[in-house]
């Protein structure tokens, strides 16, 4: 594992919210904007961000948590910029927060959390899943 990264380094990520980002279900769609699962994986990438940075090529980084709190929703069509921050790096785990923004609007924050571990190791524990 590189880390070429320090406390307080940043990602960002932009993305227009779709269709396919909406709060549907199989049930049809609750409402026309963001949903808050599109939000958490759009999240979720913006942190990876550092980790592609961080994992030399026999390793892979592994997701351990991620916290999404909503605060106000994007609409269709809507610009949505992302800024992750690196909170801290120990071992092999990196723990970064994240702003979610349409325009100067706050909508989401939240943190995330990855492993760094060998391809092996990862391949080791889900063969050894049931």
């Amino acid at each position: 594992m590189i880390n070429p990264f320090v406390v307080g380094a940043q990602k960002k990520y932009s993305i227009l919210v779709e269709p396919k980002d909406t709060a549907s279900f199989d049930s049809g769609e609750v409402h026309p904007v963001y949903a808050t699962f599109a939000l958490g994986r759009d999240a979720e990438w913006c942190c990876r961000l550092f980790v592609l940075e961080m994992k030399e090529a026999d390793e892979e980084g592994i997701g351990t948590y991620l916290s999404v709190t909503h605060l106000s929703p994007a609409l269709l069509g809507s610009k949505v910029d992302f800024t992750a921050t690196v909170l801290s790096v120990k071992g092999n785990e990196i723990i970064c927060s994240y702003e979610a923004k349409v325009g100067e609007r706050l909508i989401a924050k939240g943190e995330q959390g990855q492993k760094i571990l060998k391809k092996t190791k990862l391949e080791t524990l889900f063969n050894h899943l049931s």
